[in-house]
């Protein structure tokens, strides 16, 4: 039986209960986990780390036209003025941005191994080399305009933006996956085109309905690509901000050089690891509680080169297309060959985590860009009337001069 401890009455130490410690300290905790951690902010689509990034970037002139910075150098100067946090946090935010296989439109333009498909980590940031591509330019054009609010970063001792201007819905195109407390989020990323053409569908006409614009943003385009099986459940996880929809490898029954038949994959589902799910597939054939027809499966290879990804699965000679179409099937069955695309579509609104549907998130983007384009043009109004004055001033001097000139 474990000893009681007593505690002695004088040593300063103040008794609460439970049920009264939890709201005053736990509560603050989750919603700055969920504020300055886990969730994006759904004007810019970006976490503090992200914003943060691209920001400490772009104060470092690590411009698409000028020459890489060691990752460390952008990693080092992020620390030091923005994200007091650890290192690793930000390489491997930065990692991310940088992958075209985990970003849709990668904002770091990286150079050297950032990683792979198959699960391979990228080198230390000693080693690999970044700056900005040229798409993040637009997460960040007119910036040095007044166009967001700067506020102090951790020290007091540098200014940083509370949200990028952003002028693509970075949110949709690029998605984002989170979890805080008690709260998560995943919203897969679309094609940036589409989702320019039902902004400015839904700019036209606010009372658009989802059907309507879904034959703008037909769903979602992921950077792996793949083929979503569902198009109701996508009209329903766009309406409500929340739901599933299948998601299938892009692979055919064809006769290899070999003469045999076999499976090929030219896609894999987004975020699955390629190598691990070929090692299920090859682990599957060797258990004889599986369909006994995978013991027709002789090889499984991974042909993927620089230009392009390609899987095969070969059968035996004697296989006909109906058993290779059951071992088919039954892979996506068991297998991560298909799986679900979840729709968690929750961001922060005015600071507030919201489960939002896809007209929600257009109008907060449109709102913002209202907002930065009107500070834009309140700034640039500004510069003119001072310009205006110095030049209505001058032209005042030279008059005076001409008087003078005249009177002597």
């Amino acid at each position: 039986m474990a000893k009681k401890i007593e505690i002695p009455k004088d040593n300063n130490i103040i008794m609460t209960p439970i049920e009264e410690a939890m709201p005053d300290n736990y509560l603050p905790y989750a919603v700055e986990v969920a504020r300055e951690r886990a969730l994006p902010d759904v004007r810019d689509g970006l976490k503090p780390v992200h914003r943060r990034i691209l920001y400490g970037a772009y104060m470092l002139k690590a411009f698409p036209d000028k020459p890489y910075y060691k990752s460390a150098r952008i990693v080092g100067d992020i620390l030091g003025k923005y994200h007091p946090h650890g290192d690793s946090s930000v390489y491997g935010a930065m990692v991310i941005l940088a992958q075209d296989f985990a970003t849709r439109k990668p904002l770091i333009d990286g150079h050297g191994n950032w990683g792979s498909q198959d699960g391979d980590n990228a080198a230390a940031m000693r080693y690999t080399e970044a700056r900005l591509s040229p798409i993040a330019l637009e997460m960040i054009r007119d910036i040095d305009k007044g166009v967001v609010e700067m506020v102090n970063n951790y020290s007091d001792t540098e200014k940083e933006p509370s949200v990028l201007p952003s002028r693509y819905p970075n949110l949709l195109v690029n998605g984002t996956f989170g979890i805080a407390v008690g709260i998560a989020t995943n919203i897969p990323p679309h094609n940036l085109g589409e989702v320019i053409d039902g902004l400015l569908a839904y700019a036209d006409n606010n009372e658009i309905t989802t059907k309507q614009l879904m034959q703008y943003i037909k769903g979602p385009d992921l950077p792996t690509g793949g083929i979503l099986i569902g198009r109701n459940a996508i009209e329903s996880a766009y309406e409500t901000g929340e739901g599933k929809v299948t998601l299938r490898s892009k692979m055919k029954i064809e006769v290899l050089e070999s003469g045999r038949l076999g499976i090929v994959i030219t896609e894999f589902p987004y975020r699955k690891n390629k190598a691990k799910l070929l090692q299920s597939i090859s682990d599957m054939t060797a258990e004889k509680k599986h369909l006994k027809a995978l013991e027709s499966i002789v090889d499984i290879r991974d042909e993927s080169d620089r230009t392009g990804l390609r899987s095969v699965i070969e059968f035996k000679k004697s296989t006909n297309r109906d058993i290779a179409t059951k071992v088919l099937n039954y892979l996506m069955k068991k297998t991560e060959l298909q799986c679900n695309v979840p729709f968690n579509m929750v961001a922060l609104a005015n600071g507030k985590p919201q489960t939002m549907s896809l007209k929600t998130i257009l109008k907060h983007y449109l709102n913002h860009q209202k907002d930065v384009v009107t500070r834009r043009t309140q700034m640039e109004l500004e510069v003119a009337k001072n310009r205006f004055h110095i030049i209505e001033g001058f032209i005042k001097a030279i008059d005076v001069m001409d008087e003078i000139i005249i009177t002597i």
